[in-house]
């Protein structure tokens, strides 16, 4: 059923590494959701494999000394939904990634194996990008930190350099403290599929509530990678929240993305609902906040 050349076992970091650097045209496997698939698909047929699932050192959630938040790469989907510290700082996060596939899916799917695919689609990926969160890597030259941005260089390519893996996603406490988020998921079924669109709003709101002091929007598959939306979160950084700007919120994104036409949806009907989601995202980020929309 699996045509699989070879398959190392990796029981730390640094093993995983001097694996990857011995057997250069290897790829790695986590929690094999994708990977296994599209070996029996055919897509990867005859791959050797390093496996790193059982480097439980991967995993988990905790805080650092600066408080920076840190998600190891071999978390899974459920844990994140259910971890203490996701639910008090960016519970936004644990809702995306429960809207993953199913149950089982969310079992072993994780969240580095999610990023590392560098498919626009993923439904952590966009969040964390209006998280300002921060990927890192570890390969035979050391530890490398980029911004999730930088990470992603084109559809399902990312930077990882020759023998490195990805290690944690860190979301710098500049990026959390005081922020609300909203996520909003489309997909043509209510479960177990993929996202038509992603979209996720960040909101900083000021002491009174009144201003919106920094705001932050992301986008999956609206466009070849997740992205920002830089002329919209400039539209309305320092505004008042009222119903007319977060209107005026949503028409601006149509600035920046750039959706295709696919056999999922067209590329007018994607930007019609990327439309609709900054909107409402905006009004229910605001809300989690704490404030209102003005008149």
């Amino acid at each position: 059923m699996y045509d699989i050349k070879a398959l190392y076992e990796a029981a730390s970091v640094e093993e995983a590494t001097a694996l990857l650097t011995a057997h250069p045209e290897a790829e790695i496997i986590a929690g094999g959701s994708d990977v296994l698939v599209q070996i029996r698909e055919g897509r990867r047929a005859g791959a050797t494999l390093v496996s790193i699932q059982g480097i439980d050192a991967l995993r988990g959630v905790s805080l650092d000394a600066e408080e920076n938040l840190r998600i190891g790469s071999l978390t899974c989907f459920t844990k994140i939904t259910h971890d203490p510290l996701i639910n008090e700082i960016i519970p936004v996060l644990g809702e995306a990634v429960d809207q993953i596939g199913g149950p089982q899916i969310r079992n072993i799917g994780t969240i580095g194996g999610n990023t590392c695919n560098g498919v626009t689609s993923a439904d952590s990926a966009s969040t964390l990008f209006a998280w300002d969160a921060q990927v890192e890597l570890t390969g035979p030259e050391g530890v490398r930190i980029l911004p999730i941005a930088d990470f992603y260089l084109s559809a399902g390519k990312v930077d990882l350099h020759p023998g490195e893996i990805q290690t944690a996603i860190i979301i710098p406490k500049a990026a959390y403290t005081g922020y609300y988020g909203h996520y909003t998921k489309y997909a043509m079924r209510g479960a177990m599929d993929i996202a038509t669109t992603g979209c996720s709003v960040n909101v900083r709101l000021s002491a009174d509530k009144t201003t919106l002091e920094d705001v932050r929007i992301a986008y999956g598959v609206a466009g070849p990678i997740p992205m920002r939306v830089p002329t919209a979160e400039a539209l309305v950084r320092g505004q008042r929240p009222t119903a007319a700007l977060a209107e005026a919120f949503g028409q601006a994104v149509l600035e920046d993305i750039n959706p295709r036409d696919s056999w999922r949806a067209s590329k007018a009907f994607r930007c019609h609902i990327g439309e609709v989601m900054a909107e409402r995202g905006l009004k229910k980020a605001i809300t989690r906040a704490g404030g209102i929309l003005y008149e």
